[in-house]
């Protein structure tokens, strides 16, 4: 047995009996193949309350500083742990960085594993939906796999019991497989990359009924925005506009006057010609 096997049962029961918490939907989830699981963030249970409900192995990034074990025998034990269970580090520094981190996540889809991703970054701040950041689009379409939107409710937690976070009756709820494979040309298109993580968050926001504000939750929770500015931004769904369309297909160069002379009339003229 793997340690993600080990430590999944003790999780399970917790999950299960202890929390209370309950899975809607599982069927929607590929038994085979690469799948990412996305869904909103509003607890920190979120990331061990979904994989525990499923049979499938999820595999999550975490941050990248977790696994380097500093600051003492605690951070030690915790990245042993995300390492043990196959977790795997994301750069979420933004930009470039951030892109390229996703690198250890498109190797899991690639070997047809699962993995889950949270869209907007980060917990939000205030139980609203906040703004997707282009991740879980730039997965998709590199790795062909199928994203199931995920709602999450309840998993906050909302005290202790015998030392451990408790959360009271989680409930995840998984829809419909989304598959953008015919945007496989806009893997590297910006408006291509927004909108398949808008309608992404939009399948998501169907789940959960939630409050959208068209904002990163970073902004909110770090950069400054005030509450009045997140209420200007608040919109029925996030995104909305077409469908991208692919790019004309060019038009093969003319050839010059006289070589298209030539061309026409075969190898008989050329012989001729010389």
């Amino acid at each position: 047995m793997s340690w993600y096997g080990f430590f999944k049962v003790p999780f399970r029961a917790m999950v299960r009996c202890g929390y209370g918490a309950r899975a809607v939907g599982e069927e929607n989830i590929p038994t085979t193949g690469p799948v990412i699981l996305a869904g909103n963030h509003i607890g920190a249970a979120d990331t061990f309350v979904m994989p525990a409900l499923i049979k499938r192995k999820v595999t999550f990034p975490a941050k990248a500083e977790m696994f380097t074990g500093r600051g003492g025998p605690m951070t030690k034990l915790v990245a042993w742990f995300l390492k043990a269970v196959g977790q795997v580090p994301l750069d979420r520094s933004g930009g470039r960085a951030s892109a390229d981190g996703l690198g250890p996540i498109l190797d899991v889809l690639e070997r047809g594993g699962v993995a889950g991703i949270f869209p907007e970054g980060t917990r939000s701040p205030d139980g609203r939906m906040y703004k997707g950041k282009t991740g879980v689009a730039r997965l998709a379409l590199a790795s062909g796999a199928v994203v199931i939107p995920v709602a999450v409710r309840d998993s906050q937690f909302t005290g202790k019991r015998l030392g451990i976070p408790w959360a009271d009756h989680p409930v995840i709820t998984f829809g419909r497989p989304l598959d953008f494979s015919d945007y496989a040309w806009g893997e590297n298109d910006r408006a291509v990359l927004r909108w398949v993580t808008d309608e992404v968050m939009a399948a998501i926001q169907q789940l959960t009924g939630q409050v959208y504000v068209n904002a990163y939750a970073t902004s909110v929770k770090y950069g400054g925005m005030s509450e009045e500015e997140a209420l200007r931004r608040i919109a029925s769904r996030p995104g909305g506009g077409p469908a991208p369309l692919p790019p004309a297909p060019q038009e093969p160069a003319s050839l010059p006057p006289a070589a298209e002379d030539t061309a026409s009339q075969g190898p008989a003229a050329e012989d001729a010609a010389s």
